[in-house]
């Protein structure tokens, strides 16, 4: 019996939390973008939060009004 985490053959039990994990991710794609695209990197935090707020709420937005259409339609 092997004792050891073998990440392909048995991955982590995440089948509640796994909608958590879409936070760091939004994050990170912010942060790179934001790396990119900005001239003055003190200016980063503030942009790079705001943009996951409103990729956030976007996502949100985008589930609710598909949860709506296959709800009542």
């Amino acid at each position: 019996m092997m004792l050891a985490f073998r990440l392909f053959h048995e991955p982590l039990p995440l089948e509640r939390h796994w909608l958590l994990l879409v936070v760091p991710l939004v994050v990170v794609i912010a942060v790179v973008y934001k790396t990119i695209k900005i001239d003055d990197l003190s200016q980063l935090p503030r942009q790079s939060a705001w943009l996951s707020v409103q990729i956030l709420f976007f996502l949100v937005l985008a589930e609710a009004t598909l949860w709506l259409v296959t709800e009542y339609i």
